[in-house]
């Protein structure tokens, strides 16, 4: 298909220079939400914006699903845990100050929320790869500037998962280290201040942890942004998740901190917008946790207490999936219109973009730098 091939290689962005226009000047194409020649910062932004407009039944619609699904399997698993330990939690609860807890009560419950929390960690991880990898697939076509249905996104996306969790899980690895130390001199702290120990080990450990993540962070995120269009290369090219990874370093060479840069705004734009959305939530969910509490009794069981603050919960978690939503696929249309950036530039991609969008080659200057 002519997408794929101006997609995974596609011709060299040269030629002849395209018809006069006024001043000798003719507009570069623009097919899509970006015209198709190197892009501006403004290029980038207002690109991912236009996507959001144009395309929002669908990101949303997968964000809901994937995300709502992802809840409601959280929601099965917490009620089968609790189920499953019941018992032994009431008993637990039902302990007074002085008592020891039996280690055949606490060790259920461990397990119990052990393994509660790895199936959060896999539907979580897998949900958002999936809005990794829904998101190039509807810049595949909105850079060309052609419809796609919730069906066809769906199955594209889809099939670039595995993909896709292979490169966000190999890039989560760079920060391992760092945060490592950083929880090793956090704890060794903690610990201090709680016992007032000021001894030579809690201050070797601490100074470790500290020196140690500050020694890495900068190695993390140098290699943080040399991968950070890997999500995008395994989506766009078909690439598998280590030479997605050599694919995203290949094309930041020569632009570390400009990709840096950029990056980091869109995460900033994708935080504030997350926090102003928070807020709203927040208050509603202070007034349903007011209401519940008051029909509680003066003595009131956990059931009682977990019912009453359920409203609570229930808009908190509203409030956290359409923060998790925004966080998981603004920055992540930025990131992809980078990697088409960092394509027309490196590689002369716009040629093959205009014959795959149908539009007639036009080739002005370089459109910014």
């Amino acid at each position: 298909m002519a997408q794929d091939a101006g997609w995974g290689g596609g011709a060299p962005y040269g030629g002849p220079p395209g018809p006069p226009g006024w001043g000798g000047w003719t507009p570069p194409p623009k097919p899509g939400v970006i015209p198709l020649v190197p892009l501006r910062l403004g290029d980038i932004f207002s690109g991912a914006f236009s996507t959001m407009g144009r395309y929002w039944k669908q990101l949303f619609g997968i964000g809901a699903a994937v995300y709502g699904g992802a809840l409601a399997i959280m929601g099965a698993a917490v009620l089968i845990g609790y189920s499953a330990v019941s018992d032994p939690l009431h008993r637990l609860i039902a302990l007074s100050a002085d008592e020891d807890p039996p280690s055949s009560d606490v060790v259920p419950i461990v397990v119990a929320l052990g393994v509660v929390w790895l199936l959060g960690l896999i539907v979580f991880s897998v949900s958002t790869a999936m809005m990794y990898a829904t998101v190039p697939t509807i810049l595949q076509e909105a850079v060309l500037g052609r419809p796609a249905t919730f069906s066809f996104v769906w199955r594209r996306a889809w099939a670039r998962v595995p993909a896709v969790v292979g490169t966000v899980v190999l890039t989560s690895l760079i920060a391992v280290i760092p945060m490592a130390l950083m929880v090793v001199g956090f704890f060794a702290f903690v610990i201090g201040a709680i016992t007032m120990a000021h001894g030579g080990d809690i201050a070797l450990w601490t100074a470790l942890g500290f020196l140690g993540a500050l020694a890495t962070a900068p190695l993390a995120v140098w290699l943080w942004v040399k991968f950070c269009l890997a999500p995008s290369a395994a989506v766009f090219e078909g690439q598998s998740p280590v030479a997605a990874l050599r694919r995203s370093s290949q094309l930041v060479r020569g632009d570390w901190w400009r990709v840096l840069g950029i990056t980091l705004l869109a995460f900033a734009l994708a935080a504030a917008a997350n926090y102003v959305i928070q807020i709203p939530f927040s208050f509603l969910g202070m007034f349903s946790g007011v209401i519940g509490g008051s029909t509680l009794d003066e003595d009131p069981n956990p059931a009682s207490i977990a019912f009453a603050m359920s409203g609570y919960l229930v808009i908190l978690a509203l409030g956290q999936l359409i923060g998790q939503f925004i966080s998981a696929t603004f920055p992540q249309l930025v990131t992809g219109l980078l990697y088409v950036d960092r394509r027309m530039r490196t590689e002369n991609l716009g040629p093959a973009l205009a014959e795959a969008a149908a539009v007639p080659p036009q080739y002005g200057p370089r459109y910014g730098p």
